[in-house]
């Protein structure tokens, strides 16, 4: 039993982590693989690379600078919705293994949607605090992003138990986000509804 947790928890945690941010989590469990800080399945023997880890800490420097820029970060989220999702996906089928078809199939459906959920609540977020015009609260939001993915990753691999219940609450709070963002939005479509195309003197 605790080593389906331990196998689940890893799987969600890493797909769960891409969805905030999929280079850190590339980075890390490259590291992670070549320094031995936890027993990877031989599927992740492809993190341990100098190429793939440089590249994964390259990308992961310029998303650290772009997501600390308002509006930029926005555009950076919109365009990474067709990366860290189908990512997220394969990480979670990599944990398998692609000789357990039907379970890796499984797998990459649910990593795939947390991954979403992660995705969506953190794009949300970002794009809703940019309207404030003071920086502090985007920079605040972004630093912590940065610090949940090692400890997203760490709690699934150490304690797979507390991962879900961690889990279980941050869902919760994300799709409350992501509801009042839709609410958001709506307010701001209907305001500028209502006020019409502007007038030509």
């Amino acid at each position: 039993m605790f080593e389906i947790l331990t196998t689940l928890g890893r799987t969600l945690g890493f797909s769960f982590a891409a969805g905030i941010n999929l280079y850190a989590t590339v980075a890390i469990l490259g590291i992670a693989k070549r320094y031995g800080w936890v027993a990877l399945p031989d599927q992740f023997a492809v993190f341990d690379n100098d190429l793939v880890i440089g590249v994964a800490i390259v990308l992961y420097i310029i998303e650290f600078v772009a997501d600390k820029i308002p509006w930029v970060d926005s555009m950076w989220d919109a365009v990474h919705t067709f990366i860290r999702i189908p990512a997220g996906a394969a990480l979670a089928a990599a944990v398998f293994g692609w000789d357990h078809t039907q379970v890796a199939l499984i797998a990459a459906l649910a990593g795939g949607t947390l991954a979403a959920t992660a995705h969506s609540a953190k794009a949300s977020t970002r794009a809703m605090v940019n309207t404030s015009p003071e920086p502090l609260s985007n920079l605040a939001l972004s630093l912590a992003g940065d610090a949940m993915v090692p400890g997203l990753l760490w709690l699934s691999w150490e304690h797979p138990v507390a991962f879900f219940v961690a889990l279980a609450i941050g869902l919760v709070l994300m799709a409350v986000v992501i509801v009042l963002m839709a609410r958001f939005v709506r307010a701001l479509w209907q305001r500028g509804f209502k006020k019409g195309p502007p007038r030509v003197a």
